[in-house]
């Protein structure tokens, strides 16, 4: 589906469902940029989902779940921060990351800009 017909399906729901239409248009152009940067299909799989970011903030949601009352502010980030390094361990591998030169071209950068390694020295 193009943005057009996407438009028009919102346009279509708007009269009914207001909050699928809006949550439809919110994101709208962002939408297409995985596939307009022509990357492998195994990158376009795992940058399209948005599981690389909810994985990690279920895991913090669960272990704060735990919490019944927090004593100050640096109290919950402490807790959270206990969440994202439970959900580190269970951690994979981006799919397609040998392929992740493809995504620094696309994006106009040289490998050594993106390369993580590099930084941390």
């Amino acid at each position: 589906m193009g943005i057009v017909k996407l438009r028009q399906q919102a346009s279509w729901l708007k009269a009914e469902y207001a909050d699928a239409a809006a949550s439809l248009l919110e994101g709208l152009e962002e939408t297409f940029t995985v596939s307009c940067l022509k990357l492998t299909p195994w990158l376009m799989r795992c940058l399209a989902s948005t599981n690389v970011i909810e994985n990690p903030n279920g895991a913090a949601r669960r272990v704060t779940h735990r919490v019944s009352r927090y004593r100050d502010a640096e109290m919950a980030l402490r807790w959270t921060a206990t969440g994202f390094l439970e959900a580190e361990k269970l951690f994979r591998k981006t799919q397609g990351h040998r392929q992740l030169w493809v995504l620094a071209t696309a994006l106009g950068r040289s490998i050594e800009e993106v390369d993580v390694r590099a930084r941390a020295a």
